[in-house]
């Protein structure tokens, strides 16, 4: 007997449906709100959910990303086609209009029950091939898919171009793609092309021989030669400089790689995964990438889907990353309240996963065991505790409304404060200014679109 949850504020209605579906042999269990609803049952144990569009509190729509697999059928007064489509596109399995004539109302939830059962009969052969990777939380096709393509390039040699935000993970798939490689027993090397200085990252890459420069009292080995025989993590690799590029082409092409002031080099077998958010062949037409490196590591191109295209991934991330942060601070076991739910699965989290573990980091430190409503011993965790910052209003979560604030938010100080002193300052010194890293700086920058200015000739400087 397949189990239906009713979401209708309208106990009339409600009422009305209960015993229609009950006289077809459904076992219905009824809420008046999407709170009720997710502090009454545990969604994932029934096979359908017909909700309203309009609820008290957070709208029926809300139960889309709640809901994990089970179907939402949406039904609502507001006939139009818009309210249909955008249902639909929000990934609600049919929609309905009240008053709903009851023959189509026991045929949809008949073809919506059926159509769940037949796609949890194919999943074991789709989750087969798409099968998740140890360090990755997420189900959703794009993830899926991605999945898929890391089981099938990971055994090979073959060069992989990582596309993603900041924030999005791209280390945790070249991780991947490592672990499940030949050389999974070989260090893998990750390098971030924009947290080195450029006058530093050759020296870095490639190492140096005593004496070659300035301050180079020892030779060293670069970090080229470090992967041998395992792999080399370029992320951010379009900040590379053009003369460092010309030394990593020689690496992909030749597999040698000589040390700066070094007159022999030494062979290396190393496979690149390289990461980047911008768009490089742009960047190579506009000869700010050479065009020869792109083509030698365009050879298998993967996307990091933002958090937001990620549909019901966010929640299962966030519900990860709270009881990770419990577990490392000793505390009771929390849960996200309803209202947080809602918050998390409505931000855009421009930041992606990166945003959303600070997020629910502060969230569990800043929870006050007394003042939290106890519940099973867990805590819940407010709304107003999972601090969501963003300059653009238009990317705040629905329903969350903030009083303004007359003295600068710390993104709006971060932003005057680099904007004002980036003509007189390094980025080392901002950096220590602010106090954080260069690489924290450099993140802040594409976060808010700051772009970094060429640092000038000392030619210019001394004129």
């Amino acid at each position: 007997m397949s189990h239906i949850l009713i979401v209708e504020d309208e106990a009339i209605i409600r009422t009305a449906l209960r015993k229609l579906l009950e006289r077809h042999r459904y076992r219905v269990s009824e809420a008046g709100s999407v709170r009720e609803a997710t502090t009454k049952y545990r969604l994932g144990e029934v096979d359908l959910i017909i909700s309203d569009l309009r609820l008290p509190g957070a709208p029926g729509t809300d139960l889309l990303k709640l809901a994990g697999d089970v179907p939402v059928l949406i039904m609502t007064s507001y006939a139009s086609l818009r309210s249909a489509v955008d249902s639909m596109r929000m990934g609600a399995a049919d929609y309905i209009a009240k008053p709903f004539d009851h023959d189509e109302m026991i045929a949809t939830v008949r073809r919506v029950i059926g159509k769940a059962e037949q796609s949890r009969a194919q999943a074991p052969a789709d989750k087969e091939s798409g099968r998740a990777i140890a360090g990755m939380i997420g189900s959703s096709p794009v993830m899926r898919d991605l999945y898929d393509r890391i089981h099938k390039v990971a055994p090979t040699d073959a060069t992989v171009l990582v596309h993603g935000e900041t924030g999005t993970g791209k280390e945790l798939v070249a991780r991947a793609i490592h672990e499940e490689s030949r050389r999974a027993g070989k260090p893998l090397i990750s390098v971030n092309c924009a947290a080195i200085p450029e006058t530093l990252i050759e020296a870095e890459l490639f190492g140096h021989e005593k004496g070659a420069f300035t301050g180079a009292q020892t030779a060293r080995e670069g970090l080229v030669a470090a992967a041998d025989g395992g792999t080399l993590f370029l992320d951010e690799i379009g900040e590379l400089p053009l003369e460092a590029q010309a030394r990593l082409l020689r690496v992909l092409q030749e597999g040698e790689v000589r040390p700066i002031g070094a007159v022999e080099s030494r062979k290396v077998d190393v496979r690149l995964v390289a990461a980047t958010h911008r768009n490089l062949r742009q960047l190579a037409a506009e000869r700010k990438f050479r065009e020869d490196l792109y083509y030698r590591i365009n050879v298998v191109q993967m996307t990091l889907a933002p958090l937001r295209e990620r549909g019901k991934d966010v929640l299962a991330i966030a519900e990860h990353l709270l009881e990770k942060f419990c577990a490392k601070v000793e505390r009771s076991t929390l849960k996200l309240s309803p209202e947080a739910i809602q918050a998390v699965t409505t931000y855009t989290w421009p930041g992606n996963v990166r945003e959303l573990e600070n997020a629910i980091q502060r969230a569990v430190i800043l929870t006050d065991d007394r003042s939290a409503e106890i519940d099973h011993s867990t805590l819940d965790i407010d709304l107003d505790l999972v601090p969501i910052e963003e300059a653009d209003p238009e990317r705040r979560p629905r329903n969350l409304h903030t009083d303004p604030r007359e003295d600068l938010s710390l993104e709006d100080y971060f932003a005057r404060f680099v904007i004002e002193h980036q003509d007189t300052m390094s980025e080392t010194e901002l950096a220590k200014k602010l106090g954080v890293s260069r690489k924290c700086l450099w993140e802040r920058r594409q976060k808010l679109g700051i772009p970094r200015k060429k640092a000038r000739r000392a030619a210019g400087a001394e004129a």
